[in-house]
């Protein structure tokens, strides 16, 4: 008697079940897809909008091409008469620039002014030339040094008020900035106007 053993297995049923993608690969790729097109067209996607502090200008309508910069502006508090303004010019250039008017609503009047000193007598009078900024450079607005003078100041500057400036340089341009209005005793020069 002979037997006779099979060792090919006996049929099943097997079910295919659908293969399950990691939840994750969809939006990856759906990313990678948006990015691909992005690369092709031929454009750069538009930047969003800078923003500027109070004290930094604008200048011809565009900070992001202001060659003077005002640094730590303020202005003298004053209910009335005269008052001054402060902080740092900044030249970003590689040429001098020259300030040569300036102005606000909190004045009809202002002048660019200078201090100077004999026999112990500070006196202060009208910048002859207006500001000028060598390339590059600085000028400080101090008490006791240049400053912008308001001649009649038309409403009360208090502390912490904001005191809105236009600069007009020598080339026809023009620097705004605002400075904050600051307490201080000082600056008291006698004034020796068209000197």
């Amino acid at each position: 008697m002979s037997l006779h053993l099979s060792l090919r297995p006996s049929p099943r049923r097997v079910h295919a079940r659908p293969r399950r993608r990691p939840a994750a690969a969809f939006p990856v790729t759906l990313a990678a897809a948006v990015l691909a097109l992005a690369a092709c067209s031929g454009s750069e996607p538009e930047a969003a909008p800078r923003t500027g502090a109070a004290t930094s200008p604008a200048v011809h309508g565009s900070a992001a091409a202001a060659p003077l910069t005002v640094v730590d502006p303020w202005v003298k508090t004053a209910d009335k008469g005269m008052s001054a303004a402060f902080g740092t010019l900044v030249n970003t250039t590689g040429a001098e620039i020259t300030v040569v008017s300036a102005a606000t609503p909190a004045s009809p009047s202002v002048e660019l002014h200078e201090v100077t000193g004999a026999a112990g007598k500070m006196t202060m009078r009208p910048r002859e030339g207006g500001f000028v900024i060598p390339a590059r450079g600085r000028l400080d607005l101090r008490p006791g040094g240049f400053h912008i003078m308001l001649m009649d100041v038309v409403r009360p500057v208090r502390p912490g008020d904001p005191v809105a400036f236009t600069l007009t340089l020598k080339d026809g341009g023009t620097v705004r900035f605002t400075a904050l209005g600051k307490a201080f005793k000082g600056g008291n020069e006698t004034y020796r106007p068209g000197h």
